[in-house]
């Protein structure tokens, strides 16, 4: 059915189809909309059986996730950028334990500076957490990504992040096709649970493991990332047969079967991408697009496949890691070793800054021209940066620190003379 609706209440429309069991909850921004919507339909009927568990914290909220997950319940929370951080011990130990939890992250910044709009350090500073992370470019495409999330996370036993764009998406209007209870019941089968603690059989889990066996287990953990790997794109291919539209899966190409550049990107920055693309099309530029849904497990070889005919890639990323650059564009790196390609890294929109399509032209027509440094910053203001760099430099020539280190080298230098 087609609908005009708020990405976050389409999410929690979507959620709800799935028939959880029990969803736990602390709002934050920008992601709040998503919990109070499914909230409204638990306590009005609509979402039947289903208990929704108001917690005192972001960490409880997945500590409640996976006593209910292990007591085998269909589990779903949601959360962004320092309530993911405030989470992370129990974010660790939901996918040690196999537990297939499901939550949104409306991507937001982290702080400090505090700042709620949207970039990408929240999900990929846990990118190695051994959630699968799925990055939604729509919000058609974030209400699908929930209803395959579900099936994935329960068939292999392992936790899935849902990534969509705070405010971008969560709070934009759209029109969605909203599926049907029927349709989401032909895709998603009742849960089964792989490991349900009773009380009758009682076992320990999450038990201490020493340096005879921890490694064997990160391994396992692994290995079922590489399930997913290659369980995505057909749950995607199923996806489309019961719901009759393409969505999800590991990557998407755009206009790349002769392009010579090619823009790698995550999430909604993509549809001012191929705008733009479109716009460079028309003026004779060979550029296309590579859209990566799966950000965890990453896809190498369909990277590497989808770049192999080109001569250059630009990685436009809404994150940085500080000290060395890009983190998209390491793991891209990583898929084209050897293949001779020049690569170039972008970061962009940090804070929400606007990525806008006259900033992206210039960007690619200077990457087709090979002129790009191989860091970037899109629309950085220079002259803040280098005027606060400079006081920086004058505190340190002129500060406490520096008279003390003067006044040690000549306490030396009268010692030795």
């Amino acid at each position: 059915m087609l609908k005009q609706c708020e990405g976050s209440h389409a999410v929690a429309e979507a959620v709800a189809l799935c028939r959880p069991e029990v969803i736990c909850a602390y709002p934050i921004s920008p992601q709040t909309h998503i919990v109070e919507g499914i909230g409204e339909m638990v306590k009005s009927g609509e979402l039947k059986d289903c208990e929704f568990i108001n917690v005192e914290s972001e960490f409880a909220a997945m500590s409640v996730a996976i006593g209910s997950s292990a007591a085998g319940a269909r589990t779903y929370t949601a959360t962004a950028s320092q309530g993911l951080l405030y989470m992370v011990e129990a974010v660790y130990n939901a996918s040690g334990l196999g537990l297939p939890i499901v939550m949104t992250v409306a991507n937001r910044a982290i702080g400090a500076p505090i700042n709620i709009w949207n970039d990408h350090s929240d999900s990929l500073s846990q990118r190695d957490c051994g959630w699968v992370q799925l990055f939604a470019e729509t919000n058609q495409e974030a209400l699908d990504l929930h209803i395959q999330a579900f099936k994935l996370a329960e068939e292999i036993s392992l936790p899935v992040m849902v990534c969509m764009d705070g405010f971008i998406l969560t709070h934009a209007y759209e029109r969605v096709d909203m599926p049907t209870q029927e349709q989401v019941d032909a895709f998603l089968p009742p849960y089964e649970p792989r490991q349900v603690l009773d009380v009758n059989e009682p076992v320990s889990i999450g038990a201490m493991v020493g340096p005879e066996a921890f490694m064997e287990v990160r391994y396992l953990a692994h290995a079922k990332q590489m399930q997913a790997l290659e369980r995505i794109p057909q749950l995607a291919a199923e996806f489309k047969s019961v719901f009759g539209r393409e969505s999800g899966g590991l990557i998407r190409s755009y206009r790349t079967e002769d392009a010579e550049t090619i823009v790698i990107a995550m999430g909604s920055v993509l549809g001012t991408i191929k705008d733009t693309v479109d716009e460079m099309r028309e003026a004779g530029h060979k550029i296309g697009v590579l859209g990566i849904t799966s950000f965890r497990p990453f896809p190498l070889v369909e990277v590497a496949a989808a770049l192999k005919h080109c001569k250059r890639f630009v990685v436009l990323e809404k994150s940085l890691a500080v000290g060395i650059g890009g983190i998209v564009a390491t793991n891209v790196r990583m898929a084209v070793t050897g293949m001779g390609l020049k690569g170039y890294t972008v970061v962009a929109g940090l804070g929400g800054r606007a990525i806008t399509m006259k900033s992206l032209t210039g960007l690619f027509e200077k990457a087709g021209r090979d002129e790009l440094d191989p860091v970037n910053f899109l629309d950085l203001d220079w002259k803040v940066v280098n005027k606060q760099l400079e006081r920086e430099r004058e505190k340190r020539r002129t500060g406490p620190a520096a008279e003390a280190m003067l006044r040690d080298v000549g306490a030396v230098a009268a010692r030795n003379y």
